[in-house]
């Protein structure tokens, strides 16, 4: 099954204590062919994009960059793994790590909104 990110809005539903998103945090995909792309805000964030590439198990290989609520920008790497809910509507379970303006890594769920 091909899943289409594009036009898909997320929000956080679990995040570990390392990250900077909350359920505040309202995510914007996009996606041509295998790259996706997104913007994201709210929160601690100010403002933040993402990059990533799909692979042949649907799972997204990304990059992400964001502004804080502090002036403080960082940036990191996440594995995202997709989950097609009873409904229809996208899970993603994401390992990522801080690789520039933060430290640690962790985990987190994101789910689409209606």
């Amino acid at each position: 099954m091909t899943i289409s990110y594009h036009g898909r809005r997320f929000r956080p539903i679990v995040n570990d204590p390392a990250g900077d998103v909350s359920s505040d945090t309202l995510f914007h995909y996009r996606q041509e062919d295998d790259v996706v792309w997104a913007t994201y805000a709210g929160g601690a964030v100010r403002f933040g994009t993402l990059i990533a590439t799909v692979d042949g198990t649907r799972r997204l290989d990304m990059r992400y960059q964001q502004v804080a609520s502090d002036g403080t920008v960082k940036g990191g790497r996440c594995i995202s793994t997709p989950e097609v809910l009873p409904d229809g509507r996208l899970r993603l379970h994401e390992s990522w790590n801080w690789t520039e303006g933060g430290d640690g890594s962790g985990t987190s769920v994101i789910e689409e909104m209606d």
